[in-house]
């Protein structure tokens, strides 16, 4: 019920602006966002580079209503790709994309969301790294794979991600378990309705399990996002039982939760990358993490009263 409040509430703009506008200590959101500028996210990302970590950077913003915004979006990417090629980062961190953010539902959006993605995937290409497609709400489902399908022709390095709680995505993770591929699968985060995902956390969990059996038994590049330690230690049996060493597979976390379990898997050899977002859009993201780990809430709830 807890997790279902916190996703009604990122979509609340009476409650965004009343958390926006509170006297917010920097630590709050700083402990899960990356700054506000592309400076600060690469200072952030060389750190996690250099304590053996892989990044994926995500510029935060979704929902996107005029191309104006798509426009600057893009230009927002391109300029963090320039940025982590001259600092020497690019081929540690890579960027994820989310196409509403593109222009996806403006109308014609899925032509122009497929062109702004070729921008960025092209300046990726020129950076040596590579783009990962954010899932969004099962709406953007079916046109987020057709842009992948269409992307990965020109750019076949292009991550798709998969989320265990829709019905649908055992199947798709059947499609997608092919040479090349790389998957990253992870729960879901926004607030779906029973006819399309499931609603209860175990059966959610058992979804994610049947899931990585399909892709660690496929010949794609599982990308298990995860910070589960039950998850995780299946995880690490399934690539075991499938032949799959540290090279052949990377788990993902965000930003902010559980670092130490990122430093000692990153210690044994594992591949980590850190999901790292950025920017000044950081409510509907922020309330979307509290909501997947609502224990996170009593740390936000308690820098809310401290500066009250």
């Amino acid at each position: 019920m807890l997790r279902r409040a916190l996703l009604q509430v990122s979509r609340s703009h009476k409650i965004k602006n009343l958390v926006t506008t509170a006297p917010v200590t920097a630590g709050v959101v700083q402990r899960f966002i990356a700054g506000e500028t592309s400076d600060e996210v690469v200072a952030v990302t060389r750190r996690l580079v250099g304590g053996g970590l892989l990044v994926s950077i995500d510029f935060l913003g979704e929902h996107t209503t005029d191309r104006t915004h798509a426009d600057a979006v893009v230009v927002a990417y391109l300029d963090l790709l320039t940025r982590l090629r001259e600092a020497g980062l690019s081929s540690s961190a890579e960027v994820s994309i989310k196409l509403t953010a593109l222009g996806q539902q403006l109308r014609d959006g899925p032509q122009l969301a497929l062109e702004n993605a070729e921008l960025i995937c092209h300046a990726a290409r020129m950076a040596d790294t590579a783009v990962t497609l954010d899932m969004e709400d099962h709406t953007t489902t079916n046109s987020t794979l057709e842009i992948l399908h269409t992307l990965r022709k020109e750019y076949p390095d292009t991550g798709a991600v998969l989320q265990a709680y829709l019905y649908r995505t055992e199947d798709d993770c059947r499609d997608q378990a092919v040479a090349g591929s790389r998957v990253r699968l992870c729960k879901g985060a926004y607030a779906e309705p029973e006819s399309v995902a499931f609603q209860d956390r175990q059966e959610i969990d058992k979804s994610y399990v049947r899931c990585m059996k399909i892709l660690m038994a496929g010949n794609g590049f599982p990308m298990l996002a995860t910070h589960d330690p039950r998850l995780i230690g299946i995880g690490l049996k399934l690539a075991d039982d499938h032949g799959r060493g540290p090279g052949d597979f990377e788990f993902q976390m965000l930003y902010g939760i559980r670092p130490t379990e990122q430093q000692r898997l990153g210690k044994l050899g594992h591949a980590v990358r850190v999901y790292v977002p950025y920017g000044t859009d950081w409510y509907g993201y922020l309330v979307r993490r509290l909501a997947e780990r609502p224990s996170n809430l009593s740390f936000f709830a308690r820098s809310l009263i401290t500066k009250a």
